[in-house]
């Protein structure tokens, strides 16, 4: 089929404008995460010191953590060491019993000498939106460094202060593989729901009754007998 343009200069005029007004409103979303994001960004070096971290499921491989995943949460556990964190909140996805993200998540950061304690799991972080309104509506954070890949910290940082979640984000390095191209290709479409969430704010696909883990543990971390 062979592609006929406009005959005359005023069609011609109109279809470019046409395309540029597709093209603005396609990078749009894009353009906003990148406006919220902006001097949110650190490294585990020199994010401000807050009381939570929040690091995102990246899906589990024989029911252990994915490369990035263990990467994340790798960089999660370097934030309690160096003190720059008290408690770690692990949100993914437990909506089938054979499949346990955030159970992961925590064995993990245990077997890296974080202790159980200071690990509370969000077993309904079904997506990006959902784990940062369940961390201010279900376990009442309100600040907190934000732990993912370079390629999607800044829709979390977006998204988690739409959600009133006063943030920080310390976006992971990785090679520049299959996967990192994948990823960093999959946050142009994500950017647009991402948009839409922001404005519609839409309830979490599970939201439940408030949980007290995180205030428990980060009282416990402020108690002077309290295991480090």
């Amino acid at each position: 089929m062979q592609l006929r343009l406009p005959r005359t200069v005023r069609a011609r005029r109109r279809t470019v404008q046409a395309v540029m007004a597709a093209a603005v409103l396609a990078l749009a979303p894009a353009t906003w995460m990148h406006a919220a994001a902006a001097g949110k960004l650190r490294t585990t070096a020199d994010v401000p010191a807050a009381d939570v971290a929040v690091v995102f499921g990246a899906g589990l491989w024989q029911g252990r953590p994915t490369p990035y995943l263990a990467h994340r949460l790798d960089a999660a556990a370097e934030l309690y060491r160096t003190g720059k964190v008290k408690v770690l909140l692990v949100t993914g996805d437990n909506s089938r019993t054979e499949y346990d993200e955030p159970g992961a998540m925590r064995a993990y950061l245990a077997e890296r000498g974080v202790p159980d304690g200071k690990v509370v799991s969000d077993y309904a972080g079904f997506d990006t939106w959902d784990s940062c309104v369940r961390a201010r509506e279900v376990f009442g954070v309100d600040r907190a460094v934000l732990v993912t890949q370079d390629f999607h910290i800044k829709r979390a940082v977006a998204l988690c202060e739409r959600a009133g979640v006063a943030s920080y984000g310390v976006g992971v390095a990785e090679p520049q593989d299959s996967t990192w191209y994948y990823g960093t290709t999959r946050e142009l479409f994500a950017a647009g729901k991402a948009a839409l969430d922001a404005a519609v704010r839409p309830a979490p696909r599970f939201l439940g009754p408030h949980e007290p883990g995180v205030t428990e543990a980060l009282a416990a971390a402020a108690s002077p007998t309290a295991p480090r």
